[in-house]
């Protein structure tokens, strides 16, 4: 069973007592940084149960879990700007997705 965009979520649970947080998702990016994380740091990412149609679901440190402001207009084109003056360019994602 394919499941749509819609139904391929994201969900990040935790509570005010213990020290880990839950993260289930469908997200290919996230899966990849998780099972990176996790054999980097096997002792503090671990994952947490099966999960079906491609989901995983990992137990990280609740410190690994922000809520960020967004970038401003303004704060984005001074750092466009810096990376120009400093020449520093995006990296080459057909290099990156050719690798993977």
């Amino acid at each position: 069973m394919k499941l749509t965009k819609y139904e391929r979520e994201t969900i990040i649970c935790y509570n005010e007592e213990e020290a880990t947080a839950s993260v289930y998702t469908h997200n290919k990016k996230l899966i990849q940084k998780l099972k990176r994380f996790s054999g980097k740091y096997p002792d503090k990412v671990k994952p947490e149960r099966p999960e079906h149609h491609g989901a995983v679901s990992y137990l990280v440190p609740k410190r690994c879990i922000s809520v960020r402001e967004p970038y401003s207009d303004r704060r984005r084109e001074a750092d466009r700007l810096r990376a120009k003056t400093a020449k520093i360019h995006p990296p080459d994602r057909s290099i990156r997705s050719e690798n993977e």
